[in-house]
């Protein structure tokens, strides 16, 4: 199984707009961090996990040429979804099906109701709405999801585990039954704003906790604000066996 960092931000992404800080000057690629997304590979099946409003840039960099099978959303903020209608290229030949929890299903319905309404618009993306409920699996041709619940400040959300690797992002706490969901894997990657703490994001001291909870042989750090820091300078500071992500990052699994 492979795994490709497509975006490693925050809603805003960095650099941020009318920002001049260093990060956001920096000339180092890893410090550019396009809103979070992740391509999961296994056993020839492609499976997005997110499709923010970045996600043109981040396939035609990325992916290029290859096939969506399968979308997983995490939560129903738009800088996770707001990128669904460029799925329309992909979906000419094949229906794309989106994984999402009953309340994003009901914002996608709302918000892109030529896609998923009683009439579907000609030309539009043809994608198929699936709902899924945390602790029930389910497969992607064939490849086995399970999701779980994660908390995102007032709002429940998913994360994904896929194999042997573990994906959270925007959570602001984990609980005993996410913990256990994971036990095991050998892959985490995880969401670390800042080192500020924030209400609704995990911060650097609370995701290195989650991590050690978890123990995974590697953990990558993603949905990092430009108040994270430069990349070079983070990853100097972690622990053995975790790391920055950085958009583009590929990691065998």
């Amino acid at each position: 199984m492979k795994l490709t960092f497509l975006g490693t931000g925050t809603s805003c992404g960095v650099p941020v707009i009318g920002c001049g800080c260093a990060v956001c000057r920096s000339s180092d690629k890893r410090d550019r961090r396009l809103r979070t997304s992740a391509l999961v590979e296994a056993d020839g099946v492609s499976i997005l996990i997110d499709c923010g409003p970045d996600f043109r840039e981040q396939y035609l960099e990325n992916i290029r040429d290859k096939s969506i099978d399968g979308v997983l959303l995490t939560h129903v903020h738009y800088d996770h979804m707001g990128g669904l209608d460029d799925l329309r290229p992909l979906t000419y030949r094949n229906t794309v099906p989106v994984y999402c929890r009953a309340d994003v299903a009901i914002r996608l319905k709302n918000n892109l109701s030529y896609c998923f309404g009683d009439k579907h618009y000609p030309g539009s993306p043809v994608l198929d709405l699936v709902e899924i409920k945390e602790y029930t699996g389910f497969n992607v041709k064939g490849v086995d999801v399970m999701p779980f619940g994660v908390r995102h400040g007032d709002l429940d959300i998913l994360g994904f585990r896929i194999g042997d690797m573990g994906y959270i992002t925007d959570a602001s706490k984990i609980d005993n039954s996410t913990v256990e969901a994971l036990r095991g894997v050998k892959v985490m990657v995880i969401n670390a704003l800042r080192e500020r703490e924030h209400r609704s994001h995990m911060n650097l001291t609370s995701a290195l906790n989650a991590i050690d909870l978890i123990a995974p042989q590697q953990a990558y750090l993603t949905h990092m604000s430009h108040e994270a820091g430069l990349h070079a300078v983070l990853a100097s500071r972690l622990p053995e066996g975790v790391y920055a992500a950085y958009d583009g990052l590929k990691v065998e699994i």
